[in-house]
C-alpha cells in the first residue's frame, strides 16, 4: 500500500530486547511510535515470557525470482502496446515499475535513475556514474547504461534518446510516478518537440495481469502472512502494547522467510481507526486485536487482516465479526469474468446499508474500499470501489477486505487475497473461521 520507511527501534523495544529494527509503513508507524514511551515495568514482564522464535522455520528457501525471460517478455509486451498506439517512448524514474520491467531495484532520491523504453530498440538507463555497477549488477534486460557525473544534469542524457535520428516518433509517455522536475528538465532538454502523455494506462495494461511466476511468488508470500499470524495469536499475553504485537509479527515473519512490508497492530478502540491511532494501547482481557500484516517474497507482497478478541467476545463483537464475514463471502460471490470491478464494492456495501450500517462510506460502516489489486505494490489498479468500471479478467490480483468501524468502541476487518480465474475468484488463503477461530 504506502510507501516504506524506516522505524527505529522504540524504547520499549529496547527493553524487552526484541531484536533490531524493521521495515513498516505508515499503517504502522503512528501506533508504534506512540508505543515507545510504555513504562519499564510492563516491559520487563512482557520479556520474562517472551516466546521462542527459533521454532520458526523459512517457508521461502526454494522461492524462484521472476527470470530474465520473463521480464524482456514484459518489455516486448509494452513495445507492441506503443507500436499500436504510436508512442514514441516510456520514461520510467526508479520505483516498482522500473523493477518490473527490468529487475533494477531502486531508491528515488536527487540524483535521478530513470530508464527510457522505446517502441522499437533497446532499453536506455540513465544513472550516476558512481552508480553504474549496482545497476549493471541488478538489470536483467538488454539495455544501455549511460551515466552521468555529479557536475553534470541527467535530462539531457535521458532527451537524447528521443533526440537520437533513430528514436521512434510520437509522443512520450509518462510513467505516473515520475516527478515534475524530472519530466521538466527531460522536456528543456528535447531538441524537437513531443508531446507528452500519461504511461499509466501502458503500465497498468501489463502489470495488472500477473504470470505464474508472479502468482507463485504471492502465493508464498500470504502463506508467510497467515502462518506468522497464527504464531502472534497463539503468544499474545496480558500488558503487551501496541508495539510488541507488531514487534512479535515482524519477527515471526522474518523467521518464515518473509522480507517485512508492514504489522499493523490495533487494540481496543483504536481497533475503530483503520490506519492506526496515535494512543498508547494495552492488551487486556476482552480487548479487541486487529491486524493487518504483509510481507514480500522476491517482492512480491501479502495483505492479511484478521480481528479477534483477547478472551470472550462480546454478542455485539460477534455479530459485527459475523456480518463483515458475510461481507466477505458477497464480495467472492460477486467476482465474476466481465464484472466491473466496482459492482464488487456495491454489492458489499448495500448488504451492510440493509444491516443499518452507515450509507455511502459513513460511520459506523465501511468508511474505505471493499479492497484493491496487489502485486509488487501492495496497492494497485484495478480497485474495488463502486466508481471503478474495470472489467474482471483472468489473472487479475485483488485483497477482498470490507471492515465495519464503530467510532469510540471497536472496529472489525477480515482480509484475504484472491485472484480471479475463468471459473470465478481463487483465494490465496482461507477466510477466518469464526471470531473464536480467526488464524
Amino acid at each position: 500500500m504506502p510507501r516504506r520507511v524506516r522505524c527505529v527501534p522504540t524504547a520499549a523495544r529496547w527493553l524487552i530486547d526484541v531484536g533490531d529494527h524493521m521495515t513498516t509503513t505508515r499503517r504502522s508507524v503512528l501506533g508504534m511510535a506512540a508505543a515507545a514511551f510504555a513504562t519499564s515495568a510492563a516491559a520487563v514482564t512482557v520479556s520474562r515470557a517472551k516466546p521462542r522464535l527459533g521454532e520458526l522455520k523459512s517457508m521461502t528457501t526454494g522461492a524462484q525470482p521472476i527470470s530474465a525471460a520473463e521480464r524482456i517478455a514484459r518489455i516486448n509486451k509494452l513495445q507492441g502496446l506503443m507500436q499500436q498506439q504510436k508512442v514514441a517512448a516510456l520514461l520510467v524514474e526508479s520505483g516498482s515499475t522500473l523493477d518490473y520491467f527490468t529487475g533494477v531495484q531502486w531508491h528515488l532520491s536527487e540524483r535521478v535513475t530513470a530508464a527510457v523504453i522505446p517502441a522499437t530498440g533497446p532499453t536506455v538507463i540513465v544513472t550516476p556514474f558512481f552508480e553504474q555497477p549496482s545497476i549493471h549488477e541488478m538489470l536483467q534486460v538488454p539495455a544501455e547504461i549511460r551515466t552521468w557525473q555529479e557536475d553534470q544534469s541527467p535530462f539531457a542524457l535521458i532527451a537524447g534518446v528521443l533526440n537520437d535520428s533513430h528514436a521512434p516518433a510520437g509522443p512520450l509517455a509518462v510513467e505516473a510516478n515520475l516527478r515534475f522536475y524530472v519530466l521538466d528538465g527531460v522536456t528543456k532538454a528535447l531538441t524537437q518537440q513531443r508531446r507528452m502523455v500519461p504511461g499509466y494506462e501502458l503500465v497498468r495494461a501489463c502489470r495488472m495481469f500477473k504470470s505464474p511466476a508472479e502468482l507463485a511468488l504471492m502465493q508464498l508470500a500470504n502463506d508467510v502472512t497467515l502462518t506468522a499470524l497464527r504464531y502472534v495469536h497463539a503468544h499474545l499475553q496480558l500488558g503487551m502494547h501496541t508495539a510488541d504485537v507488531a514487534d512479535l509479527m515482524s519477527q515471526a515473519t522474518a523467521a518464515l522467510g518473509g522480507a517485512g512490508e508492514f504489522s499493523l497492530a490495533l487494540l481496543n478502540e483504536a481497533s475503530a481507526f483503520p490506519h492506526g491511532s496515535k494512543v498508547v494501547q494495552t492488551l487486556r482481557e476482552g480487548s479487541v486485536i486487529l491486524m493487518d500484516c504483509g510481507c514480500t517474497v522476491h517482492g512480491y507482497q501479502s495483505d492479511i487482516s484478521r480481528t479477534w478478541v483477547f478472551g470472550e467476545p462480546t454478542p455485539r463483537q460477534r455479530e459485527v465479526w459475523n456480518t463483515v464475514k458475510r461481507g466477505q463471502e458477497i464480495a467472492l460471490e460477486t467476482a465474476r469474468i466481465g464484472v466491473p470491478t466496482g459492482n464488487i464494492d456495491k454489492a458489499v456495501r448495500a448488504f451492510y446499508e440493509q444491516k443499518g450500517w452507515g450509507k455511502n462510506y459513513a460511520l459506523p460502516g465501511l468508511s474505505h474500499r471493499t479492497g484493491h489489486g496487489i502485486g509488487l505494490d501492495g496497492h494497485e489498479a484495478p480497485y474495488l470501489v463502486r466508481n471503478d468500471s474495470t472489467p474482471l479478467q483472468a489473472n487479475m490480483c485483488f485483497s477482498d477486505e470490507p471492515g465495519i468501524y464503530i467510532p469510540g468502541e471497536f472496529g472489525i476487518r477480515l482480509e484475504d487475497c484472491w485472484t480471479m480465474t475463468e471459473q470465478g475468484p481463487k483465494l490465496f488463503t482461507p477466510l477466518a473461521r469464526s471470531i473464536d477461530d480467526p488464524v
